[in-house]
């Protein structure tokens, strides 16, 4: 029996300094920007892998005059926001039908919203531009909002149509003998069940139109609507030997993704899960 505890012990030792060594490399990627990023600037250049000496926070300060991050970053949230709103709003509504509906042509729709899953959007990313740029919507906020939300549609419909379907039906139909319509139904019986899927589509979807990059640089270049990761790139550009600085202004810019993330993964994780299962 001692052999045995002893061999236990050995095993769950092992396996404690595994998971220790994998959990430093996942986190080191992370410490080290952040730790630039706290560098006095005599420092970056002199001793750019050493620990810094002193937390100079005044690189954040500048990063965020210097680099215009405020103005940047109120334009992502306008961008990210409305389009995620959309989203849930439209996405839930169309998903809704097409589950609950039963004929042909509305398998030809779910089908249709599976194929623009797969299908790169850059395919008609000429033509898509001419077509705004002639409707005035090249460099708007509007613009920019129904391109993001139009692009991330078809993601979105498939993952509440899967989850949707794994609802059973019985609260809808005690809620159609009550005498609720359609969308009252939907409203207070059916969007409340969605919360795990909507939560996976907020981040989703949230983490994606906050990090674009192309279609921002295309569709809002040289207006004064640009989002974070175009202002960002325009920065680095300009102070590409000021590493402290470049860091200060990327970790500034993962603060809100990183926040929503944390709040929302655990229904995410149920979001995922309901979805596959449909």
């Amino acid at each position: 029996m001692k052999q045995v505890r002893q061999k236990r012990k050995r095993k769950t030792a092992v396996k404690t300094a595994l998971m220790f060594i994998v959990a430093i490399l996942w986190v080191l990627p992370f410490i080290y920007p952040i730790l630039i990023s706290v560098k006095p600037g005599n420092e970056v250049f002199s001793d750019l892998l050493g620990l810094p000496s002193r937390l100079d926070f005044s690189n954040y300060v500048v990063a965020w005059t210097k680099g215009n991050m405020g103005r940047a970053l109120l334009n992502t949230a306008i961008i990210t926001v409305s389009t995620v709103l959309i989203l849930v709003i439209f996405g839930s509504l169309c998903a809704y039908t097409i589950a609950r509906r039963r004929g042909w042509i509305w398998n030809a729709l779910y089908l249709f919203f599976v194929v623009g899953t797969i299908l790169p959007y850059k395919l008609g990313l000429l033509p898509t531009y001419v077509a705004f740029n002639k409707a005035g919507l090249t460099g708007t906020f509007p613009g920019i909002i129904l391109l993001q939300a139009g692009i991330q549609m078809p993601m979105t419909v498939f993952l509440f149509t899967g989850f949707i379907r794994a609802t059973p039906t019985m609260y809808e139909e005690a809620a159609q003998i009550d005498g609720a319509s359609p969308l009252q139904t939907f409203a207070h019986v059916i969007f409340p069940l969605l919360a795990p899927v909507t939560a996976t589509v907020v981040i989703q979807n949230g983490i994606s139109v906050w990090n674009d990059f192309f279609l921002s640089l295309i569709f809002l270049g040289g207006s004064k609507r640009l989002p974070l990761s175009v202002t960002l790139y325009s920065y680095i550009g300009d102070n590409a030997t000021q590493w402290n600085l470049v860091f200060a202004s990327v970790i500034l810019s993962l603060i809100p993704v990183v926040i929503l993330f944390l709040l929302l993964q655990e229904n995410m994780m149920k979001g995922f899960a309901g979805g596959i299962k449909g």
